[in-house]
């Protein structure tokens, strides 16, 4: 026997096949598999009490032991089959283990959940003979299909990013393959053991093995709504951007007020600290800011009823915000050097440092409009500039959030003079006063040069925050 593993798991799903392969698995000397061995409901089995001297409380307790068990046995490769709704302090253990072998088992996911809603309807989980075959026709219920394969999916992307993260490989094998002696031979080989089988245990027979029409009572129903269904994700808005931290050393938190403000790069920002520190008649140095993720638990939990918040801006704004305040600019809080790699690489018609202020309005406009173009290639992953916080998708940084934990609340600048007011008084501070309306940067403001062309360049870059967020044009 190689030395590669010394256990492995079978990632399947209910009506995957997976009972067979693992009475295929165990047929080979030197491999045990233990059925569901972390199913939350029994341990193996249905009626088994205990796998290796492990039993279910113990397991429960303490999921590494049983693991541990499978890698000790002498002479023999021990595994089990894992699901997606499987004890899930599991799949890190088994995942962040390069010595335990992954087989995945993949079946058509229409074909595997007809044969699940026949197993309930039928009670048959299993078939041995088949004079004791249970046949029934079922319904296809579109929505319940639509969530059994988000959850496949899911759980199949989760895999393969921790398989690539990891630096790991997998046997894969779909549904079909499990009739070839040769590909489970194969899986005996990867997983180190020299044993081979002369033909297939086929004491398991296939349950339904008629075609779909047969076996679903509204079968055009079923046609139509998988012809509805996005099969290739082709309305996804691609998305190359890295991913995004918390950045928790820019959350602010209330000098007394239970208000935790996660501020959006490129939105208003001041304006909000001095409103929040006006709740206690404070100046902003009176906040707390800079915390690390510890300091923030602290604050949390000496705040109990706390509420979080951010402030969404739109796209048009918030670009225009920031070409003008971080490459227009030259002065305090310019991104010097990209300004003049913008210049020199990407051909921004920008006046010279100092010069900013000799600019007119046509060239304003030409330039955020190149700045744009820009911004379109960069978030795409096109160029060799990073994707700064400052331009980033709000959405990318909403989801960075969630690393630490996602907002109570996502305002939009454009209802602040009621929303904040309103959140003030959430937590016990009436009539407090609206937020002054955040001043713009720049020369000129948006409304001297926006126009439809603007409008369609920016939806382009920021599709993504469009879609997600529901933005109407910034003039409309």
């Amino acid at each position: 026997m190689a030395d590669t593993f010394d256990s492995f798991v079978v990632f399947a799903e209910m009506r995957t096949g997976s009972n067979f392969l693992e009475a295929n698995l165990n047929s080979f000397e030197g491999i045990a598999c233990h059925g569901e061995a972390f199913n939350p409901h029994f341990i193996g089995y249905p009626n088994s009490e205990q796998i290796l001297g492990v039993d279910l409380e113990t397991r429960d307790r303490d999921p590494a032991r049983l693991l541990h068990a499978m890698r000790l046995q002498p002479g023999s490769m021990d595994g089990f089959r894992y699901f997606h709704d499987h004890d899930p302090r599991v799949l890190d253990l088994v995942m962040d283990d390069p010595r335990c072998a992954k087989i995945v088992l993949t079946r058509n996911p229409v074909e595997s959940y007809i044969s699940w809603k026949i197993a309930q309807a039928t009670g048959q989980w299993k078939l041995t003979d088949m004079k004791a075959r249970k046949a029934a026709q079922v319904a296809f219920d579109a929505a319940e299909f639509e969530a059994h394969l988000e959850a496949l999916q899911a759980f199949q992307l989760t895999l393969l990013n921790r398989l690539q993260t990891s630096g790991q490989t997998a046997f894969y094998v779909a549904y079909e393959d499990l009739q070839s002696v040769e590909v489970m031979n194969g899986i005996a080989h990867f997983l180190g053991v020299r044993a081979q089988l002369e033909e297939l245990d086929r004491s398991l027979k296939k349950q339904n093995p008629s075609q779909l029409s047969e076996k679903v009572s509204n079968y055009d129903d079923m046609v139509a709504a998988l012809g509805r269904l996005d099969r290739f994700d082709l309305t996804r808005t691609p998305n190359f951007e890295p991913r995004r931290g918390p950045n928790v050393p820019s959350f602010v938190a209330g000098a007394r007020a239970p208000l935790l403000f996660m501020p959006m790069p490129g939105g208003p920002q001041q304006e909000i600290r001095r409103w929040m520190a006006a709740l206690d008649a404070e100046k902003p140095p009176a906040l707390h800011q800079k915390m690390t993720q510890k300091t923030l638990r602290q604050w949390k939990r000496a705040h109990p009823g706390h509420r979080s918040f951010t402030i969404l801006r739109h796209p048009v704004a918030r670009a225009h915000e920031v070409f003008c305040h971080r490459i227009l600019n030259s002065g305090q809080g310019s991104f010097l050097q990209l300004r003049q790699t913008l210049i020199r690489r990407y051909k921004l018609p920008l006046p010279p440092k100092g010069e900013e202020g000799r600019i007119d309005l046509a060239g304003h406009r030409a330039a955020f409009v190149a700045f744009l173009e820009f911004l379109r290639g960069n978030l795409a992953g096109q160029t060799a500039i990073r994707v700064d916080a400052s331009w980033a998708t709000q959405a990318q940084v909403v989801q960075g959030f969630g690393e630490f934990g996602l907002p109570d609340m996502i305002l939009r600048e454009d209802d602040l003079a009621s929303a904040l007011p309103q959140l003030a008084f959430a937590v016990g501070y009436e009539g407090a006063q609206p937020a002054q309306a955040a001043q713009s940067r720049g020369p000129f403001t948006l409304d001297d040069f926006y126009d439809d062309e603007i409008e369609r360049l920016c939806a382009d870059v920021y599709q993504r925050d469009y879609m997600m967020f529901g933005f109407k044009a910034w003039r409309s």
